[in-house]
């Protein structure tokens, strides 16, 4: 063997046409993991493993009068070797080379290929829903929107959305699509038997639950994963609806194959989740703004725990809420007026459970208003999350009311065992009320009699002049010049029209309502 052959950098066999290896070099002897003294003399099928076609050991049982090139799967080497046979003569030469690497990374290529084809297609899909959520005016429109959607398409058999059931802790379906086999039946059995299923776990953990392996997972019970056998699925995604705190429902969706869920697409769920949600909570506000009638709940709250029922008891002073607003994590913003020091106020709630930073927004002696962070896990903070109105809070030493409205078509029964079951509180009165309308004209002139024209013209002058645009297109000091006034007399103006713009729209309503029906 001469010394080219035997340092090449790729793999080389010499093979009579016969079949018998007569020169291997070190390279093609570490390919084929043989011992090069002990492979010379022996038949080429001896020295290469078995691989699908076996194509080397073939192509020597026959005669080879042409060069060909093959590409092949080794698995007990698990590698890939290019082999090129070049016959010349009674001899023909084989040269190996190792093309492991190139394959794996064509694989993974084509891998992530295929995942970047399957989260565009998911995302186009979860955007079509999304935009026609926006359109969806009913909770149940918006539950056969998410079906039909997901249930249709080929990259999932079925999809079904279940809401608590009214005036009870229990999930009932609120529609499904698509193929659903036995496995929905089975479903609706297990819930109405109030089994575990990673629905359920869903809406409870407010977090989405996967399982890979529907047929073998042992949480889920044991009738939906014969079910889900027979009918041939295999994974299973469940995304809580939510919103802040509050967690409306839930969407299941069922997939043919193991790994129908990536990390991506659970994400891209999550935000569909998110959405659906918010969806859901502004169809609860919008019914409860165009009602001609509101549901008025009167709650009376005496838990000792509850930090503002503790703090007008600590003090043995009357306190009340001016107003809320809400955070993205289900924690409300609180603004109090207090009868006695504020000082003292806002150093009682900032140490008490349930509230968290507080502060004086306006300071007396005898009076004042503080600012309070308060958890969701507090009675207001408990039925804000649920997508009610506050109208009002009054809270005196040992106990507090709070007065909240509900749309007539609201589950009156459910927002209320949220505070009393949670918190020693009860409902003291209900009562349906009409909602007077006020039209846009007559907002207007109402305002108009409001503000004094100075503050009127101010207001318009600076609007006209887009003043209010960001970046402003004019200051104040040249809105001022136009109007001949000064540029702090011009601030003191809007600041006292934009206070009665802000009145007019975060006031609760007047106290001229006429009751239909009787307090309960």
């Amino acid at each position: 063997m001469n010394e080219r052959f035997e340092r090449a950098p790729i793999g080389i066999l010499d093979v009579r046409t016969d079949g018998t290896v007569t020169a291997i070099n070190d390279a093609a002897a570490a390919l084929l993991e043989v011992d090069p003294d002990a492979v010379r003399g022996r038949a080429v099928g001896d020295v290469f493993p078995h691989s699908v076609d076996d194509t080397v050991p073939r192509a020597f049982a026959e005669s080879i009068a042409d060069e060909f090139s093959v590409e092949e799967y080794y698995p007990t080497l698990d590698r890939w070797l290019e082999i090129s046979a070049v016959p010349a003569g009674e001899t023909t030469t084989l040269y190996l080379q190792d093309r492991t690497d190139y394959r794996r990374t064509e694989r993974t290529v084509d891998r992530l290929r295929g995942d970047l084809d399957r989260l565009v297609v998911i995302n186009e899909l979860i955007s079509d829903v999304l935009d026609e959520l926006v359109e969806a005016s009913t909770r149940e429109e918006i539950a056969e929107t998410i079906c039909e959607r997901l249930g249709e398409t080929d990259l999932y058999q079925f999809a079904w959305v279940g809401e608590r059931e009214l005036g009870g802790d229990r999930i009932v379906v609120r529609a499904a699509s698509g193929t659903t086999g036995r496995t929905l039946e089975r479903l609706t059995d297990q819930l109405d038997e109030s089994a575990a299923l990673p629905e359920e776990q869903a809406v409870e953990t407010a977090t989405p639950v996967l399982v890979e392996s529907l047929g073998e997972e042992p949480s889920v019970p044991e009738p939906v994963r014969r079910a889900a056998f027979a009918d041939g699925l295999q994974s299973l995604l469940a995304i809580p609806l939510t919103y802040g705190s509050s967690v409306y429902g839930v969407v299941g969706v069922y997939a043919a194959d193991r790994d129908a869920f990536s990390e991506r697409d659970r994400a891209s769920f999550g935000t569909l989740g998110e959405m659906a949600g918010f969806a859901v909570n502004a169809t609860r506000h919008r019914n409860l703004l165009l009602s001609d009638t509101v549901v008025e709940l009167t709650l009376e709250i005496t838990d000792p725990g509850t930090p503002l029922v503790a703090v007008a008891t600590e003090l043995e002073t009357p306190l009340s809420v001016d107003g809320l607003v809400s955070q993205d994590d289900g924690q409300l913003l609180c603004y109090l007026s207090v009868d006695s020091a504020a000082e003292r106020c806002a150093e009682s709630l900032a140490a008490m459970d349930g509230a968290g930073h507080a502060r004086v927004v306006d300071g007396g002696e005898n009076a004042g208003s503080v600012e309070v962070l308060l958890d969701a896990e507090t009675p207001l903070g408990s039925v804000s999350a649920r997508g009610v109105t506050v109208r009002s809070a009054e809270y005196e030493p040992g106990s507090g009311r709070v007065v909240i409205e509900l749309p007539p078509e609201e589950d009156v029964r459910r927002v209320a065992d949220v505070v009393t079951r949670a918190f020693d509180a009860a409902v003291v009165a209900k009562r349906e009320r009409e909602r007077s309308i006020t039209t846009a004209r007559e907002f207007r002139e109402e305002l108009h009699d409001r503000l004094t024209d100075h503050q009127e013209n101010a207001l318009r002058a600076a609007f006209l002049a887009n003043y209010f645009e960001s970046p402003r297109e004019s200051t104040a000091e040249e809105v001022a010049s136009a109007l001949g006034i000064t540029g702090p007399t011009l601030l003191y103006h809007l600041r006292a029209g934009q206070r009665k713009l802000l009145e007019s729209f975060f006031d609760p309503e007047p106290e001229e309502h006429a009751e239909v029906g009787r307090e309960q």
